[in-house]
This record gives C-alpha cells, structure tokens and sequence, in this order.
C-alpha cells in the first residue's frame, strides 16, 4: 500500500513537471482587464466588465521582525504579491526561479517582490517558513500572514498564487499554480506597462 502510494506520488511528481514545463508561460490571465478582478467578499465576481474594481486591496502581513508592513506601502511601485506555504509543493517549485529573478532584477528593475507566506499557526507556522526559507537561501523578501488578512482578502483558496500590481495600484494579471522564470518575467513586464483607464 505505501509502495502504491509512493509511486504515484512520484508518477503525479513527473506529471506536474513536465505539465510545468510546457504550460508555464500559459499561466497568466490571458485578458487581464476581463479576468485580473478580486473576487467580492462573498465569493462571487462581478459579470460585467465596468462593475469591476481593478484596484488591488490593500493587506497588512509581517516581516520576519514582525513588523507590520502593507501592500500600500508600496504604492508607485509595481508589486508581485504571492502567496505560498513551505508545505506546498508546487510553491516549493517556483522558489528557485522567484529567487533567480528577484536576483536579476534588484536594483535594475524597479519593481517589488512582497512572497507572503500563508501563516496559520497549524499545518504552516513561521519557524516551518522561515527554515525553508533559510534553507533554499533565498533572498526576497519574505512577510508573514499571521492574521490571514491577505488569505482571507484576496480569497486565496489553493497556493501558489501570483498577482501583479502596477504602479497605479490595479490588478493587471495573474497567475494560479506555480510559474517558471519565463512566466514571472512577463507577468512584471505586464504590470510594468499596463495601465488601467
């Protein structure tokens, strides 16, 4: 029994990966100003394209001090918000080549990474975060949601997710599941040229 469940583990593992590798850049909303809204508090999303909001709402989540620091904090400046746990693995995934971009654009690219981990105190806990963390050397900013305000505001149900905010402060796409370098280089370059009138 645990031999089956192993291999298909691996089987759905290599699955994943090879899905990964050919879907990746398909990732993000392909119409971000049809697709890119928030969903309403109570679960549903507006029908009609004027009707929607496309400004982002504003979290408060904490760094690893447990400082408090929002996603207003960055206004003027676009912002890739992801939402993550240590004990996923499709977000364990990702990590490396979040990191890699994150690393080629620091101080090229005037864009924010805010890596919001999903912090609920049971299955994920900062210590858990902060050893994965530590472990895979990863070098941006990390920021915790102890008070699920950023889960609960942009009704994140499955992890990863990945938002990109302009500078103005609007949702301009997203992407659900894990993405490659490739996908989040132009998830930022969308967020770095779309503006929504």
């Amino acid at each position: 029994m645990v031999l089956c469940f192993a291999l298909l583990l691996a089987g759905a593992g290599l699955l994943y990966g090879k899905l990964g590798d050919s879907l990746g850049s398909q990732l993000l909303a392909e119409n971000p100003q049809e697709q890119a809204a928030v969903p309403e508090s109570d679960g549903t999303q507006a029908e009609d394209a004027e009707e929607i909001d496309y400004t982002a709402p504003d979290i408060t989540v904490y760094d690893e001090e447990g400082n408090a620091v929002s996603l207003s904090d960055f206004e003027g400046t676009p912002v890739v918000l992801n939402f993550w746990a240590s004990w996923c693995g499709p977000c364990k995934g990702e990590m490396p080549d979040f990191n890699q971009v994150y690393l080629e654009y620091d101080g090229t690219v005037d864009v924010e990474f805010m890596m919001v981990n999903l912090t609920d105190g049971m299955q994920e806990t900062k210590e858990k975060a902060m050893k994965f963390v530590e472990e895979g050397e990863f070098a941006f900013p990390v920021y915790y949601d102890t008070d699920m305000d950023g889960m609960r505001t942009y009704g994140v149900q499955a992890v990863p997710v990945t938002y990109f905010i302009n500078a103005e402060g609007d949702l301009v796409t997203y992407a659900k599941g894990a993405i490659d370098a490739e996908t989040l280089k132009k998830g930022i370059e969308i967020c770095m040229t779309t503006v929504i009138e």
